[in-house]
């Protein structure tokens, strides 16, 4: 077995073998350390997370019809603490090198199961994706990467942050493989026909000035040489729905994990210490009612948007993994940004495939988001785009 030179593992070789036989027959996974496995200790990527809890019992329902679906699991991943953070490293264990980039951030907080598949030490890998943290990560390592409806896949035996919002995901270095895991995790669905193509004009404006946009762009001309529909979100903006996220992932990070905080006073980095005090004061004010009242009109309106044939075609983050060189300041700009494209998807609930392409040889991704419970007719148009070769800059 290969060794980890990437930091990917908090527990390596961990090796549960698979309880029957199916269409993931000889190939090994990695799973996030929030997945409970039968005698392990989760971290969630905190020592006193693991100090004060006890090993699991049994298996996240995830990891089961992994198993059953006949693949390996070699170990746990490394997470950002409680998985509040999208950057990838974690005070508390070396940090995770991108193998696509090594002088830039892997992306957070499922930065261990993006690494392992990046760096060939697992054939593909699940984490957890409530703000971006499966999709990000997939970007900036130059893999494919699926957030589902939210609710289509069970988060039994899975530690939460924000459950409105939580989803499990996961990711590979191919689209295929991409569609056989869905296929093992996700409800059987009708599929359908996207007929409806759209280009969200503010998530392109964001990076319009950028040689990703330029990227981006020409990959979207050759997958849809007819053109798309330019469209605006529906009954909100960038800027609005960033913040509406922040307001109740906030409530919800803090009601999932501040009584637990609160009597064991864990050693945080300092910007996930920061984003759990700001949670701390997030109450279920008259601030908190309307964003709960965004979140519910948004996702009605993008309902109406795509319906069941509807796909939106948008850049996954705002561009490159940032250079560990890089500044405080540039980071959260960076962050900032990302944010506005991420819960776009996380606030109305809906599946996201982000698929990989290189801009100067640095992995970016290009999405495509779809409505509520098209999650295999999703799958199935992403394994179906015509293949490009080397000149057309697919990481």
């Amino acid at each position: 077995m290969t060794q980890d030179p990437f930091g990917a593992f908090i527990q390596d070789q961990l090796f549960i073998k698979p309880k029957s036989s199916g269409m993931l027959d000889h190939l090994i996974f990695a799973a996030k350390d929030v997945f409970a496995v039968s005698g392990h200790r989760n971290s969630a990527g905190n020592p006193d997370w693991e100090k004060t809890h006890r090993p699991a019992v049994r298996n996240a329902q995830v990891i089961d019809r992994l198993l059953r679906s006949g693949a390996t699991l070699r170990g746990m991943t490394v997470t950002d603490e409680l998985m509040y953070s999208l950057r990838g490293d974690n005070i508390h264990y070396p940090p995770t090198i991108n193998p696509r980039l090594p002088d830039a951030f892997s992306g957070g907080s499922s930065s261990g199961s993006a690494v392992a598949v990046a760096g060939g030490l697992a054939d593909f890998a699940i984490g957890t994706d409530t703000g971006g943290s499966v999709r990000i990560p997939s970007s900036y390592c130059g893999l494919f990467g699926m957030r589902p409806s939210h609710g289509s896949v069970s988060l039994d035996g899975v530690i939460p942050l924000a459950p409105s919002f939580d989803t499990v995901g996961w990711m590979a270095g191919s689209s295929g493989l991409l569609q056989e895991i869905g296929q093992c995790l996700l409800p059987e669905q009708e599929i359908g026909t996207f007929r409806h193509f759209y280009l969200l004009r503010e998530a392109w404006d964001l990076v319009a000035s950028s040689t990703v946009g330029t990227v981006l762009n020409e990959a979207v001309f050759r997958y849809f040489p007819s053109g798309l529909e330019v469209c605006t979100l529906p009954y909100s903006s960038p800027e609005l729905l960033s913040e509406t996220f922040r307001i109740l992932q906030g409530r919800e990070a803090w009601q999932s994990h501040g009584a637990w905080i609160e009597k064991n006073h864990p050693r945080f980095g300092s910007d996930i210490a920061g984003r759990f005090e700001a949670a701390s004061q997030m109450k279920q004010d008259d601030v908190w009612r309307h964003a709960a009242e965004v979140k519910r009109h948004f996702a009605e309106a993008m309902s109406r948007l795509l319906g069941q044939d509807g796909l939106i075609v948008l850049p996954t983050t705002f561009g490159p993994a940032p250079a560990r060189t890089d500044s405080a300041a540039a980071g959260g700009r960076v962050r900032a940004q990302t944010m506005k494209l991420t819960c776009i998807a996380g606030v109305a609930g809906l599946p996201q495939i982000t698929i990989p392409f290189a801009d100067q040889g640095r992995p970016v991704g290009l999405s495509f988001i779809s409505g509520a419970g098209t999650d295999r007719q999703l799958l199935a148009f992403v394994h179906d785009l015509p293949a490009n070769d080397e000149k057309n800059s697919r990481a």
